[in-house]
């Protein structure tokens, strides 16, 4: 059916001033930093329209993409070896190596060193995937990818083409590029001798984020939970995609996993979420200890992660609606005829909107 006239219009301004608005955040990007700008400013508030004008077009077309390789020859510049140093952990046979990628992302190289295979955990940008890769001797079986968003899935057709037999998972709802292998909430896939993931459906983010768990029984140790930007340490995702409602209950499945599993998340926030924290927990002493460790590790450029579910129970905001020292410093109460879950929830997004205006110390 032929669209009328005025929607066609509508549509052709759109993306003029989607484009505009794309090629004013590359301009602010190279004569600013991000943080400093309007721009900035601008994509924190996720009800302005232009917010999603320029989203769609981000996600959607190939001004997205342009936009990535762009940020990316910009950090290859910046931080020729990374943003941060990171060093692996090694797990009875396990080795996961966090992978600095752009300004303060993460890919992980996952690798079961009893048969040289290994997994990539959304590879923004191949090169240092591939030079990871090549260093360790490993061969690539598959990448999981955790949404679409090019700063988490930019590089998945590059190493499809340059690993044959490369497999990408990741969920079909969420258009990810060079998706081979759709999953579903729960589904197990399994690679080498020991590595034994779970994928969790987890939508709030995007329409089709997915979590990844690495299965620590296999191994005899602690399980590992790659969280894309469902949860960092001490925060969590943006909901671009999705209510309150739909965003609490993603992170119910985080606060179900055992409290020993590891967390690996998909940038390096610990420092900016931390400060948030204190701002609306200011009298917790855990969450005081963690941000005086990560000060010490962000002052010599060391990566925070891992952290475990437990330490992030007891600091991270977003995974504490339930807890009434939130509530009373939040200035909230349940109402009479509100159960608790849409309480929660209410809890939640008071909370992810101060993030989303916090300017920081």
């Amino acid at each position: 059916m032929a669209l009328p006239d005025w929607t066609v219009y509508l549509l052709c301004v759109a993306s003029v001033c989607g484009g505009v608005f794309i090629c004013r955040v590359i301009n602010c990007a190279r004569k600013t930093p991000w943080k400093k700008t309007r721009i900035a400013e601008l994509m924190a508030r996720t009800e302005k329209p232009l917010f999603w004008i320029a989203y769609s077009l981000y996600t959607r077309t190939q001004l997205g993409y342009m936009f990535h390789k762009r940020q990316i020859r910009k950090a290859r510049e910046r931080y020729p070896s990374g943003h941060s140093r990171t060093q692996p952990t090694t797990i009875n046979g396990i080795k996961i190596i966090p992978v600095p990628i752009l300004s303060d992302n993460y890919s992980y190289v996952v690798i079961d060193t009893a048969s040289n295979l290994a997994v990539v955990v959304d590879p923004a940008d191949p090169q240092p995937v591939q030079a990871c890769l090549e260093e360790e001797g490993v061969t690539l079986q598959a990448v999981l990818c955790t949404h679409k968003h090019w700063d988490h899935s930019g590089g998945n057709r590059a190493l499809k083409r340059r690993y044959s037999s490369c497999r990408v998972y990741g969920s079909a709802m969420d258009n990810i590029p060079g998706l081979t292998h759709p999953l579903s909430d729960k589904d197990t896939i399994g690679f080498g001798t020991q590595l034994q993931f779970r994928a969790f459906f987890t939508p709030g983010h995007t329409v089709g984020h997915m979590i990844y768990l690495l299965d620590g029984r296999a191994i005899g140790g602690p399980s590992s939970l790659f969280s894309g930007d469902l949860v960092f340490l001490s925060g969590c995702g943006r909901m671009f995609e999705g209510n309150a409602l739909t965003m609490l209950s993603s992170l119910d499945t985080v606060g179900s996993l055992n409290d020993n599993t590891l967390l690996w998340p998909g940038h390096e926030y610990a420092e900016a979420n931390l400060l948030f924290a204190a701002e609306v927990e200011p009298n917790n002493v855990v969450r005081e200890q963690k941000l005086q460790w990560v000060l010490q590790q962000r002052g010599q450029r060391f990566c925070t992660c891992p952290s475990t579910l437990a330490e992030e129970k007891q600091y991270n905001p977003f995974l504490r609606s339930h807890a009434q020292d939130l509530h009373r410093a939040l200035g909230l109460q349940q109402k009479q005829d509100e159960d608790w879950t849409s309480y929660r929830a209410r809890v939640f997004e008071e909370l992810r909107r101060r993030k989303d205006i916090y300017k920081g110390r």
